[in-house]
């Protein structure tokens, strides 16, 4: 019974080869799917339309030619401070937080100010003392002046000697000094009442000038200090107060292009938080001084009327503006031809010394050779090739070629 199971255990021949031919069919048909697979993702993939971005040339009397510089920077308030403490000292007292409106010589903070209070009542004491000690004075002197007067009168009669007579004139004489030293005990007395006031009066921390507290950097209990002490645990500072009048636009130019700036020049600046708000500004001031390590001239502009969305260390852009009359003589100076377009630098190519666009046709590209003219920072004019309202190649592959297909980037 054991053989007969063994025997059916056996695998005939017929069986064998038939399994072997499926295996093969099935890995041809596996391998074949592969390559269809491969093939059509090939086929796909070069088939697929290139993703540009696309830009329109603008008119040549367009507002945006009259630019003649682009940059960016910051909203810098002319006055700003850090509203620090004269002595050091334990905080008190805090009357203000961040966002309220302070004026010039508002209460802030106060210091601990037991130790100098006794020092000004030692000193009030010593001036009262002083004047006290006047008036007795002056009671002895009147009395030593009478006995002089006496001895006077009983030495011109003979009656009293010399020597009685100088012990009189003696005692007057130095009540006089004594007087004379007191008052100038409660002129030193005034004095250390005046340091000592003033001591009292530097725990007291004022707003130097009205504006708007922008931070809070002491609290009550807190150890403040002129300079930094303590390992670092000491505040250097009460409070930062921002003058929103003083807010300005602060820029970094290009050495390479300073030469297009200059103060009173008009420019229209554009906050990074509401860019569609363009401000009306100008150049307050060009500083006299470059850096040399970032090739640049610091440039300060005034807005023309200020709003209060404009903040501290808010970004902003800025456009230089040519002015009206410079554009009028260079008009009246060049007498080639006018542009019949600006387009942005990045929408122009170059083919050795010639210079094309790609202008979009529907979904198809055509190469377009142009004239270029003045470049206004960012943009170029156009002299010939393209029109105004023509829409233009500004990125996309680098191999793309004449009649293309492509697809706009959204």
């Amino acid at each position: 019974m054991p053989a007969a199971d063994l025997a059916s255990l056996k695998i005939h021949d017929h069986s064998r080869s038939k399994g072997g031919a499926g295996k093969f069919w099935s890995f041809f048909a596996a391998g074949l799917g592969v390559l269809l697979l491969v093939g059509g993702g090939v086929f796909a993939f070069k088939n697929r339309a290139p993703v540009v971005e696309v830009a329109v040339a603008r008119p040549a009397g367009d507002p945006a030619q009259q630019t003649l510089l682009n940059a960016s920077g910051y909203v810098t308030p002319r006055r700003r401070a850090t509203v620090a403490a004269k002595i050091t000292g334990r905080v008190t007292g805090v009357f203000f937080d961040e966002g309220n409106r302070a004026k010039e010589g508002q209460l802030l903070a106060t210091l601990d100010d037991s130790d100098v209070r006794r020092a000004l009542e030692s000193s009030v004491t010593d001036r009262d003392s002083s004047r006290a000690a006047i008036q007795d004075f002056e009671v002895q002197l009147r009395y030593a002046e009478i006995q002089l007067h006496r001895a006077t009168e009983l030495k011109a009669a003979n009656v009293q000697s010399q020597d009685q007579l100088d012990n009189a004139q003696t005692s007057a004489d130095s009540l006089r000094a004594k007087i004379a030293l007191a008052k100038q005990q409660v002129v030193a007395a005034e004095a250390r009442i005046r340091v000592a006031q003033q001591a009292v009066d530097n725990c007291t921390i004022r707003a130097p000038f009205s504006g708007i507290i922008v931070s809070k950097d002491a609290q009550v209990g807190e150890m403040v200090s002129p300079i930094s002490a303590g390992g670092g645990f000491t505040r250097t500072g009460i409070a930062t107060i921002v003058d929103m009048n003083s807010n300005e636009v602060e820029v970094d130019v290009s050495e390479a292009y300073i030469a297009r700036v200059e103060a009173g020049q008009r420019v229209t600046s554009t906050l990074d938080a509401y860019p569609e708000w363009q401000i009306p500004s100008h150049v307050r001031t060009v500083i006299p001084t470059a850096d040399r390590q970032k090739a640049t001239v610091k440039v300060r502009i005034s807005f023309d009327k200020l709003d209060p969305r404009i903040l501290p260390d808010m970004g902003v852009k800025v456009a230089f503006m040519a002015e009206d009359d410079a554009k009028k003589k260079a008009a009246e100076k060049d007498k080639g031809p006018k542009p019949t377009a600006i387009v942005p630098k990045s929408t122009v190519r170059t083919d050795g010394a010639n210079s094309y666009v790609f202008l979009l046709r529907d979904t198809k590209i055509e190469r377009r050779g142009v004239k270029l003219g003045n470049e206004r920072g960012s943009d170029v004019e156009i002299l010939a090739g393209v029109n105004a309202g023509d829409s233009l190649v500004a990125h996309g592959p680098e191999n793309l070629h004449d009649g293309d297909t492509v697809k706009v980037n959204q």
